[in-house]
């Protein structure tokens, strides 16, 4: 990997353990704080909503600076916020601590993403920005295991502080390697937040949050799905997890190269049905632990490898808002992260076994193809060009 690079995948190592850390670390903040492990959920929640708020509003009051600019405000923010969780003495407190770490997620992936594209090779932009998403797959192998492991055995607040260290080292290192590139000129926000006016600007929010939300599904219920049906004991749910998030990793780079070979759209329905696929096979073969760790493998290799072809098909299709479309592309990620959970735990509710989650979230993948196909229909040229454009640049090309 090229240092300039080292940056933005730093970032990722940070957002994916202060993000996925918080499931592992429910009972321990339950404990301390004398609440419910239910009410302590309410923790994940917030971060998530601060995604949500975060990422579009961000990219709007901070879009006129320099990307490098930009990038160093929203990690000292994160560093600040996730270092007032580690101190935070009460649940509330901690609560508004969650939802302030949640606000610079999204905007740090939109305005990294675009920095990512712009500063690698030509033809290889999907798998520059496939190398920032590395860090989300690091955590999950190593990060939010080991996150856990010191939540468990000494404190919960520590693992906060190991998320503060990584948010100090990728601020030394974003100051150092990441090349400054130009502040977009004549910028004007009026005109930027008109992608939102477009179909294809929606027709992409909605299958990123409904398609991605097959992921969640599978992925939030995993640890029952294991223990209940695989048959696994609880201590071996952490190196379970871990193979879902080495899977993770190779998925992250194979989407990568699928998104430069072919297109963002292409890679993104095709992936969705495979999802489905997968998803289908996880709820048959989950009760032989041979199959099930070989399907958490693949499944959590499918899911993943969608990062970089959604996020490239966002940008591309956002001509002059490439940093507001891609930040809104995470917190269509996290819709999908609740949806996900929530329409995976109703068939729960109404007694069904832990895999009928996956035949959940297979319905939510295949909904999610369903757009990317339109997409590819209504994209004759490129992924951010709609026909009535290419329509328009033939007819100038003409006269």
């Amino acid at each position: 990997m090229q240092k300039k690079f080292l940056p933005l995948t730093l970032g990722g190592l940070g957002i994916g353990i202060t993000e996925f850390v918080m499931m592992g670390l429910l009972p321990d903040i339950a404990k301390d704080l004398s609440i419910s492990i239910p009410k302590a959920g309410y923790l994940i929640s917030a971060y998530a909503l601060g995604v949500v708020i975060g990422a579009p509003l961000l990219i709007m009051i901070a879009g006129k600076y320099p990307p490098k600019k930009i990038l160093l405000a929203l990690m000292v923010m994160f560093t600040v916020f996730n270092a007032f969780s580690a101190f935070a003495p009460t649940f509330t407190t901690l609560f508004i601590a969650r939802l302030l770490s949640g606000l610079p997620h999204g905007a740090f992936f939109g305005v990294g993403s675009v920095v990512a594209s712009r500063i690698a090779e030509k033809g290889k932009a999907a798998q520059a920005v496939s190398l920032m998403f590395m860090g989300l797959t690091i955590a999950n192998i190593v990060g939010v295991p080991l996150g856990t492991f010191i939540g468990h055995n000494f404190s919960w607040r520590i693992s906060f502080a190991v998320v503060v260290f990584v948010g100090l080292v990728t601020l030394l290192s974003l100051k150092l390697w990441l090349p400054a590139l130009e502040a977009a000129k004549n910028r004007d926000l009026k005109s930027e937040l008109g992608f939102f006016k477009k179909r294809e600007a929606w027709i992409i929010i909605f299958m990123i949050s409904i398609g991605t939300g097959g992921l969640f599904t599978w992925y939030s219920y995993i640890a029952p799905l294991m223990t209940e049906v695989a048959g696994f004991s609880a201590n071996n749910v952490t190196y379970i997890l871990m193979l879902a998030g080495v899977g993770m990793m190779v998925g992250n780079f194979i989407g990568g190269i699928l998104a430069d070979k072919f297109s963002p759209a292409k890679a993104s329905a095709a992936l969705l049905i495979v999802m489905v696929i997968t998803l289908t096979i996880v709820h048959f073969v989950s009760d032989n632990q041979v199959l099930a760790l070989i399907m958490t493998f693949i499944t959590g290799a499918v899911a993943f490898s969608l990062a970089a072809p959604i996020q490239m098909l966002m940008i591309q299709s956002a001509k002059g808002s490439e940093m507001l479309a891609a930040s809104a592309s995470q917190a269509s990620f996290n819709i999908g992260n609740a949806l996900g959970a929530f329409f995976g735990g109703l068939p729960l509710a109404y007694g069904f076994d832990y895999t009928s989650p996956a035949y959940v979230g297979a319905a939510m993948a295949l909904v999610g193809s369903f757009f990317a196909f339109w997409l590819i229909r209504n994209n004759r040229s490129t992924p951010g060009e709609t026909v009535e454009e290419e329509r328009e640049e033939k007819f100038v090309m003409m006269h």
